[in-house]
């Protein structure tokens, strides 16, 4: 009976597990069948007529060249160069043309700097420092006289810029200039980067200039030489006054602004005659031209000129005849010839050789000059179109005036020539004869 009741119990136990086990499979774990939203119904639309274009090539436009002008903006030279990194002294080069960080345009506009050319200059003991350095050196045959050395002088000159050149650092841009009176000759049509090549090449190109007495100056004819034509400012009466007239400060100012419009830091002036800004002779006013047409058109002024310059090629063979007995003489004593200063021509020589005319010239069209106030003022408006407009500082003018032992030098004149260097934020410094000018180089021992 106990077993009886036993098995039941335990088959009901049985169907109870199995009812409940199969509510909770189909509950929890069969899921229910996915249901689906119908999706929208979607109209359909006509795609729009098709449309064409014909679309026509333009030709490119091609901008104007007039009034560009080439301009070095950067330069980089590399040379030399193997597994090791190159050296900067000798073999690399960046111009300051590149532009800089002042919101300068890279080919043109404001010329900026980076300072890697920049150099130390040393010039008969006058210093700067640069990027972009011209060298101007007179080449007039008054350079050459006896009271200065002679041609033992200049070619100590010729050596102080070479070397100057020879020791400038990697990437400052230079030329030379060689000037007499308005004809000058430039050593690279632009300014070029220091290097030993071009340094070499400097050397071979200034080495024949003055080189023999026979051949003193610049000649026009010579090869190279030329009389430059000033571009600043061509239409102001200032402007045609400095070209009108053939006077010494009239060449100083037509130089002063030929080296001005170079695009320079630092300008060095070695000269054998320089006053800074002395008078420049202006033109003529008509009624000063008719006064003076009147005048030199009188038969007394007429006759007199006329022997006059009948004895003009008689006094150059007496010229001709003294110099060639004075070199004789030197020549046997083992010196250089003699070189008169000959600044005026025939007139400067009758003077240094003390002769006098027989019948002299009977007078020459009258001289009336510019303030040095008014030159000024036109060199200040030169620097703002070429400098200051442009965002570049006024270079520096430096002025070596290279006199002989007894020459005159009158204080008025020293004074002018310390406002000239003075008004361009520069130095000058006179030297006397040979000794004076050996013991003032500086270039050599200048490093960069």
């Amino acid at each position: 009976m106990l077993l009886n009741v036993l098995l039941i119990s335990g088959g009901v136990h049985v169907v109870a597990l199995f009812i409940l086990g199969s509510i909770t499979v189909y509950k929890y774990i069969i899921p229910d069948e996915a249901q689906f939203e119908e999706p929208s119904p979607v109209a359909e639309e006509q795609p729009p007529p098709e449309v064409k274009i014909e679309i026509k090539q333009q030709p490119p436009k091609q901008q104007a060249m007039q009034g560009l002008r080439m301009k070095q903006v950067g330069n980089i030279a590399v040379s030399a160069v193997d597994v090791n990194l190159p050296n900067m002294q000798e073999s690399f080069t960046v111009s300051a043309g590149m532009g800089g960080f002042g919101g300068g345009s890279l080919l043109g506009g404001t010329r900026g700097t980076l300072g890697i050319g920049m150099s130390d200059i040393s010039v008969f003991g006058l210093k700067t420092r640069a990027e972009r350095i011209l060298f101007v050196i007179d080449a007039n045959s008054q350079m050459l006289t006896d009271a200065k050395g002679g041609l033992t002088s200049y070619k100590i000159i010729k050596d102080e810029i070479t070397d100057m050149v020879g020791n400038l650092s990697a990437g400052t841009l230079f030329n030379v200039m060689m000037a007499d009176k308005r004809n000058s000759k430039f050593f690279k049509q632009q300014l070029v980067p220091a290097g030993q090549e071009v340094h070499q090449q400097l050397i071979q190109w200034i080495t024949p200039i003055n080189a023999n007495a026979r051949n003193a100056g610049l000649v026009e004819s010579d090869g190279g030489v030329t009389r430059e034509r000033l571009e600043t400012l061509s239409d102001e009466a200032n402007h045609k006054d400095i070209l009108w007239a053939k006077e010494a400060g009239n060449d100083t100012t037509f130089m002063t602004q030929l080296a001005l419009e170079q695009d320079v830091d630092a300008i060095f002036f070695i000269a054998g005659y320089h006053r800074g800004f002395e008078r420049v002779r202006r033109r003529l006013t008509d009624r000063e031209e008719a006064d003076w047409i009147r005048f030199s058109t009188t038969r007394k002024y007429q006759d007199q000129l006329a022997v006059h310059q009948k004895e003009v090629p008689i006094m150059q063979k007496r010229i001709d005849n003294i110099m060639a007995n004075i070199n004789e003489e030197r020549k046997k004593k083992g010196q250089p010839a003699r070189v008169l200063n000959s600044r005026f021509g025939i007139y400067t020589d009758t003077r240094e050789l003390g002769l006098k005319w027989e019948t002299e010239h009977p007078g020459w069209r009258p001289v009336h000059f510019l303030e040095s106030r008014e030159i000024e003022k036109y060199f200040n408006k030169i620097v703002d179109i070429l400098y200051t407009n442009k965002g570049s500082e006024k270079p520096t003018v430096n002025v070596i005036l290279f006199l002989a032992g007894d020459e005159v030098m009158r204080k008025e004149w020293e004074d002018q020539l310390d406002d000239y260097t003075d008004f361009f934020r520069g130095k000058y410094r006179i030297i006397r004869g040979l000794d004076e000018i050996n013991e003032a180089r500086s270039s050599s021992n200048t490093r960069n």
